[in-house]
């Protein structure tokens, strides 16, 4: 045998070896248009993960209320390398709110963990006839119907907070969704949409600039990014509700690369600078587990899926 030859393949042969696995792409799929808060936080993170050695891309698929890009993940090859950001409209609320799902929120998911939180926000332009939600349920009393207010989704949770939130005072607002909470944001800045339910990431510059104003926050406290916006609670009304953010891969993932993700993500989101990062963007770091993220979504799923049902909402055709 020629051992030169030998050793000179071997060495080639682990070069390549090498080689593929430092290529592998995982894609991080998005539920929402790009630029949105999601996505903006999605991309600081997979550039943190990419100094960690992986090769990281944003891929977006908006539409549907998350339906698109939830279908496309739980058909996509198991192997770790196509991962959903999930949330509770697309691992539950999508279930009773559409007639047909093309994928099943319990069964074609594995967890990976959570990877951020923060509350729902109602916004509005600055030139409406109200400065704040106690002032736009006495507006919206008086005037059924006038207040045209735009959402990320009809699945997601700020646009069922807000929904909840005007049964129990029997109020009620025309509902626009959009594909993303960017749109939405510009609609709501071109005067298209009068409010809108979001997060403060993605609204956050326009809030600060001037251009557009905090009605309520959906949380005990107020935002240390904004101080000045009052919470719905100071204005009278018991509502809390906090958007969470998560990583699913398709069902029949192997459990190690469950676990590499996992170990990858967790130790990006507890790196102080990373935390300093996001919460300049309005978002919170939270990880964990996969069987604790399991565990989230029961607790979250019968909290909300009930209110759901409740609505009487027409399923729709995605």
């Amino acid at each position: 045998m020629n051992y030169r030859k030998f050793i000179c393949g071997a060495v080639i042969a682990g070069f390549t070896i090498g080689s593929a696995i430092a290529q592998q792409v995982t894609r991080i799929v998005v539920p929402f248009a790009a630029g949105g808060g999601t996505d903006q936080y999605c991309r600081i993170l997979a550039q943190e993960l990419g100094k960690h050695g992986m090769n990281v891309i944003i891929e977006n698929k908006p539409g549907a209320s998350g339906i698109l890009a939830a279908d496309y993940v739980a058909r996509a090859k198991p192997d770790g390398q196509t991962v959903l950001v999930s949330s509770l409209g697309t691992l539950a609320n999508n279930s009773v709110l559409y007639e047909k799902l093309p994928y099943d929120p319990a069964k074609d998911f594995a967890p990976v963990t959570q990877i951020a939180y923060q509350p729902a926000i109602i916004v509005g332009r600055t030139d409406l006839p109200y400065q704040n939600i106690k002032e736009m349920v006495e507006y919206a009393k008086k005037n059924p119907g006038k207040i045209n207010r735009g959402s990320p989704g009809a699945a997601i949770l700020t646009n069922l907070a807000p929904m909840v939130f005007e049964k129990n005072l029997g109020i009620s607002t025309t509902h626009i969704p959009f594909n993303g909470d960017s749109p939405a944001v510009q609609a709501l800045l071109g005067g298209q949409i009068d409010i809108h339910g979001t997060s403060i990431t993605g609204s956050l510059p326009y809030i600060q600039a001037g251009k557009l104003r905090v009605l309520g926050v959906m949380d005990t406290h107020r935002l240390p990014q904004l101080p000045d916006a009052p919470t719905f609670q100071e204005q009278g009304y018991d509502m809390v509700a906090t958007l969470w953010y998560s990583l699913s891969v398709p069902a029949g993932t192997p459990k190690d690369s469950i676990d590499r993700l996992n170990k990858a993500v967790n130790q990006v989101i507890a790196d102080p600078a990373f935390v300093t990062r996001a919460r300049a963007i309005g978002m919170e770091p939270r990880g964990g587990t996969p069987q604790e993220l399991s565990k989230f979504v029961k607790l979250e799923s019968d909290r909300w899926l009930p209110v759901l049902q409740s609505l009487n909402l027409p399923k729709q055709a995605h």
